[in-house]
């Protein structure tokens, strides 16, 4: 399995707060910055799936203490990434088969009326953003740089749910989102269809029937997507796992 990209530091170095004009910002832009970290740490599989949170080594790796570190693991467990454990810690949650088939077949749907939607309600300026990211995705795509080509990806899918300008539609995505974050990650690694190269072709295609604002065209190609995502996430689940390659 290839080893996955962290952005937490090797070493201990403090997330220092930025220069602001009040405590409260420093203090809300710190602790999205441990959320941030935290959350890719996890997202990116560093640590196992059902595996205890080890708490000691976060902080000494982020160079915080428990408290800041335990208020960015309560917002991980409202996502659906971890579960915490009364007076034992989180774990990393764990998704059988039936979890990923049913949470996929909600994503597909909702990213689905998403497409519809949003081909009836976005702007000129909002299809440039889009497709700004498309490219900045591509690139990373091609520098095989997995942690930027997920991060422009998800901008990507959010944007299109915003873009359908519908607040109960992107609640329950959000709602959903949060806890399939992980395998949609890992499924792009699934050797057996080349997910990353397949869901690449994918995107290509979202973004011409977006331009066109061709909504049915964009419903079916997001759902068969997911569909795509989830048989790529489930052959991921099922396969031998090799050992990580060492860091370079």
């Amino acid at each position: 399995m290839l080893q996955m990209k962290s952005t937490i530091p090797d070493s201990g170095v403090p997330i220092a707060p930025p220069a602001g004009n009040g405590a409260d910002r420093q203090e809300a832009s710190l602790h999205g910055e441990i959320l941030l970290r935290l959350r890719d740490y996890v997202v990116e599989g560093n640590i196992p799936e059902g595996a205890r949170i080890p708490e000691r080594q976060l902080c000494e790796m982020l160079g915080i203490s428990r408290t800041p570190l335990r208020e960015a693991l309560k917002v991980l467990a409202a996502e659906g990434l971890i579960e915490l454990l009364p007076n034992r810690g989180a774990r990393v949650r764990q998704l059988s088969q039936r979890d990923l088939e049913e949470l996929f077949d909600v994503m597909a749907g909702l990213e689905s009326l998403a497409g519809r939607l949003a081909c009836e309600a976005i702007s000129d300026a909002e299809i440039a953003a889009i497709e700004q990211l498309h490219y900045e995705m591509y690139g990373h795509y091609l520098h095989r740089d997995m942690h930027g080509y997920f991060q422009a990806n998800q901008r990507i899918h959010e944007s299109i749910v915003a873009a359908a300008r519908n607040e109960a539609l992107k609640t329950a995505y959000a709602n959903f989102a949060g806890r399939i974050r992980r395998v949609r990650y890992s499924a792009n690694f699934a050797r057996k269809r080349q997910r990353w190269a397949e869901a690449m072709r994918e995107h290509e295609a979202i973004l011409d029937a977006l331009r066109r604002r061709a909504g049915s065209e964009l419903s079916d190609i997001l759902f068969q997507h997911l569909r795509n995502k989830r048989t790529a996430a489930i052959e991921h689940l099922t396969e031998p796992q090799e050992p990580a390659l060492a860091s370079p």
